[in-house]
């Protein structure tokens, strides 16, 4: 099944869920399976309320991104007003297995490269001020050194 996600911001912060497998942990956009009987729309929305706890309105689509035949994303800009996130749960979480620790306002520079790289194919820089932002971090590269 695609997996399908939103993009909520608030000024320059957007909304991360950190999950929890086999002690590691990451940073991604709310989001996960889509649903047979659901729109990549609705899967969005619903799986924003599962793991954040809150409502939201898809303002449009931000990508389609196609990696394979069997592994695609779609992102989509939410809206949710003044609610406050929370942390929810992910029903698709066996025990024992991937879990959700933390729901966050993050800035870019707070999220860890690794994670935020994946941000980029979801459109991202197309939403609020961010793509500003990236124009003004210069031509230094950050890639990890490891000869």
């Amino acid at each position: 099944m695609p997996r399908v996600q939103a993009i909520v911001i608030r000024g320059t912060r957007v909304l991360m869920v950190k999950h929890r497998q086999d002690g590691q942990e990451w940073w991604c956009l709310p989001g996960g399976a889509q649903e047979p009987d659901e729109t990549p729309a609705q899967g969005a929305l619903r799986e924003l309320s599962e793991e954040c706890n809150v409502r939201g309105t898809v303002i449009r689509q931000t990508s389609h991104v196609r990696y394979s035949a069997d592994d695609e994303a779609h992102s989509f800009l939410v809206d949710i007003g003044d609610q406050r996130p929370s942390l929810g749960y992910d029903p698709e979480a066996r025990i024992g297995h991937e879990v959700l620790v933390d729901v966050r306002w993050m800035r870019l520079c707070d999220i860890p490269e690794r994670d935020r790289v994946f941000l980029w194919a979801s459109g991202l820089l197309g939403t609020g001020s961010f793509l500003a932002e990236i124009e003004s971090w210069g031509n230094d590269t950050s890639y990890p050194d490891k000869r």
